[in-house]
């Protein structure tokens, strides 16, 4: 049933702070049934992010340059309404139950197919039209610098089976927010958590992320079929658009004659990562030339999906009024592969009973003070 979203409040609840880090809990408003919209900032003196129950989303995550200025470095909304009324973007939200896309909605586990909404050029992309990203979640604030989200999704919900319960926490660690996912299930399902936020190293609102510099440890990607579901191959990056193995601005090659940039109207595609999946270790490093600021990306997941904001189109306006112009942010969606479910040469997002899904992200936030390093550099 959708959601609307009433009056919202800004009166707060409580502080937690100590010398690691503050807590600040407020509530942001109610939905029409009653659910209670709370927002959870943390704050160290080094980062300072905002979360929401509301899709288990990050709000803000504000960011120091090379000039100690703080800016909030990811898009999103004024207040929880916004979020709701735009069903295509999922600024800073945890998407699920199978995060990225399923050909057609449908996919077959222990005989039996099972059909998934389909909401995305007759594919189910982020668990359908009402999924994790549109859930009020369940907040726990036990720790000063950690807010972790509970969400039970019954069996059925958007035609998965069983009953999943999904744990995300957010963790301010120094200038590293980690990020790590739990979920069981009590009937075989598929399961493939991701976080959405999109990136703006210059500044949310501040323009395109062209000229922004980004490097993804990754010599394979999935092609895909114009409707971006891939076709099962793993192809090599080299001597395409897609190598970003040495340090390369977003928006150098983008509009290349490529067939695979035309599917997406630009990058919209996994990659398959080289490191060895269930280890901790860096997937993507980015760089915004201009104010220094440098964003790192550590996961313990098989993929990385980059976009490159391809469908803004300025008719989403920040909190600050500002439009978030086509490019305007790019996201790093450390993951299992799209359509994982039909591709047997893919890493398994099968669930079962018994076993647990457990996986890690860490978004590090840096400066690097040396004024730049241009194409080809190299992260000392």
């Amino acid at each position: 049933m959708t959601r609307l979203f009433m009056a919202h409040a800004f009166v707060l609840l409580s502080v937690i702070t100590t010398g690691r880090a503050e807590l600040r809990t407020e509530e942001w408003g109610k939905t029409a049934s009653g659910e209670e919209v709370h927002k959870y900032t943390l704050s160290n003196g080094r980062l300072r992010v905002v979360l929401t129950n509301f899709g288990a989303r990050i709000v803000c995550l504000e960011a120091p340059d090379r000039q100690g200025r703080m800016t909030d470095v990811v898009l999103g909304y004024n207040n929880a309404a916004q979020y709701l009324a735009d069903p295509k973007d999922f600024f800073g939200a945890v998407v699920g139950r199978y995060g990225n896309r399923i050909a057609q909605g449908t996919f077959k586990l222990g005989g039996t197919e099972y059909h998934v909404p389909i909401n995305a050029s007759g594919n189910a992309l982020h668990g359908g039209p009402l999924g994790f990203s549109n859930k009020i979640w369940t907040a726990r604030t036990t720790a000063e610098d950690s807010v972790e989200f509970e969400l039970v999704s019954p069996d059925g919900d958007m035609g998965f089976p069983g009953k999943l319960t999904v744990h995300v926490r957010y963790t301010l660690i120094r200038t590293r927010l980690r990020i790590d996912y739990l979920a069981e299930t009590d009937r075989p399902t598929v399961v493939n958590l991701t976080n959405h936020t999109y990136f703006n190293l210059a500044g949310q609102g501040s323009g395109d992320i062209l000229q922004q510099e980004l490097r993804i440890d990754a010599d394979r990607y999935t092609p895909v079929s114009s409707t971006l579901i891939p076709d099962g191959n793993l192809a090599p990056v080299s001597h395409t658009p897609f190598d970003f193995l040495a340090l390369t601005p977003i928006g150098s090659r983008i509009d290349a004659d490529d067939e695979q940039l035309h599917y997406g109207h630009g990058y919209d595609h996994n990659y398959v990562l080289r490191a060895n999946a269930g280890e901790l270790r860096e997937a993507a490093f980015a760089e915004d030339p201009m104010s220094g600021r440098t964003l790192t990306v550590l996961t313990t997941e098989p993929g990385l999906q980059f976009y490159s904001g391809n469908v803004l189109d300025g008719s989403a306006k920040g909190y600050t009024g500002k439009a978030y112009q086509r490019h305007g942010g790019f996201c790093l969606e450390t993951q299992h592969f799209p359509d994982s479910p039909h591709h047997s040469n893919f890493p398994s997002t099968t669930l079962l009973p018994g076993t647990r899904l457990r996986s890690t992200t860490v978004f590090e936030l840096g400066i690097d003070t040396r004024g730049g390093r241009g194409v080809g550099g190299h992260r000392s």
